[in-house]
């Protein structure tokens, strides 16, 4: 009978004690993964502000802050380039950032990668691309997060709304830096086209760029929000319902181009 009551008692105490994860797989805060506009539109003096400003606010002290104040003190973090496609030498795969040592290599590695774009706005293929990163990730997180930046719509591939839904879904967070230091006088809402066809899932937020002198600030501060899980608090740029966005406008613009995906564009 006492032997009973020990196993009942052994038993017990295993069912109250946390579930120790496998020893390959790695518990963190988020999984982030930054998605980083390099088409054609973006000239040379923008992408070099904007590949600035990754770097420096992955190296800024308040971001890695933001980091170790996690419940883990880390997280995951990617990163790719994309215009029309994602090309296989655009990534930069996964690393756990937990320090400034391991922040500043994850800053060298985007600062030394080339300065290079090709044709076409593929914001579809970016946000499939960016979940397929962070399926079988080997990580246990908490939130999985995609950022992306851009200066135009989608104009190539599926439709954004579409593969934007498929991702949140999966429980994928999408934030916008959408960036409007020289927009397009036929298409002046990007900001707005962001906050309702590409952004999506609880607390995401746009927050937009609209001078050259905000991008390093801008980047730190979409970055610790999305470290530090505060979407719903930033309340960067709500919707405005005034201000109806036609989600296939990129599309329609470029007639050039034959699509499979929109073959009545072409008509």
């Amino acid at each position: 009978m006492l032997d009973a009551l020990r196993l009942l008692a052994c038993l017990a105490c295993a069912e109250a004690a946390p579930v120790a994860l496998p020893p390959d797989v790695a518990a963190v805060d988020v999984e982030l993964v930054l998605a980083v506009d390099i088409s054609l539109s973006m000239d040379e003096k923008e992408f070099a502000l904007q590949r600035a400003g990754y770097v420096e606010a992955l190296r800024h002290p308040e971001f890695i802050q933001a980091v170790r104040a996690g419940k883990t003190g880390r997280i995951a973090l990617a990163y790719f380039e994309w215009a029309g496609t994602v090309r296989d030498d655009a990534v930069i795969g996964w690393q756990i950032i937990d320090s400034a040592e391991s922040a500043n290599t994850f800053a060298d590695k985007v600062a030394a990668r080339p300065f290079r774009s090709f044709r076409g706005t593929s914001i579809s293929t970016a946000l499939s691309f960016g979940t397929g990163l962070l399926e079988g990730t080997g990580f246990d997180a908490e939130r999985s997060v995609i950022d992306i930046s851009g200066d135009g719509p989608n104009n190539i591939g599926p439709p954004v709304t579409s593969t934007r839904d498929a991702a949140v879904a999966k429980g994928i967070v999408i934030n916008g830096l959408p960036i409007l230091i020289h927009p397009s006088p036929t298409f002046s809402h990007l900001d707005q086209y962001y906050a309702q066809c590409v952004v999506g899932g609880p607390g995401s937020f746009v927050l937009p760029i609209y001078a050259a002198a905000e991008f390093s600030t801008a980047i730190r501060r979409k970055l610790i929000l999305e470290v530090s899980g505060l979407g719903d608090e930033a309340k960067v740029l709500p919707v405005d319902a005034d201000t109806p966005v036609d989600c296939l406008r990129g599309e329609r613009d470029r007639r050039f181009l034959s699509d499979p995906y929109f073959p009545e564009l072409d008509r």
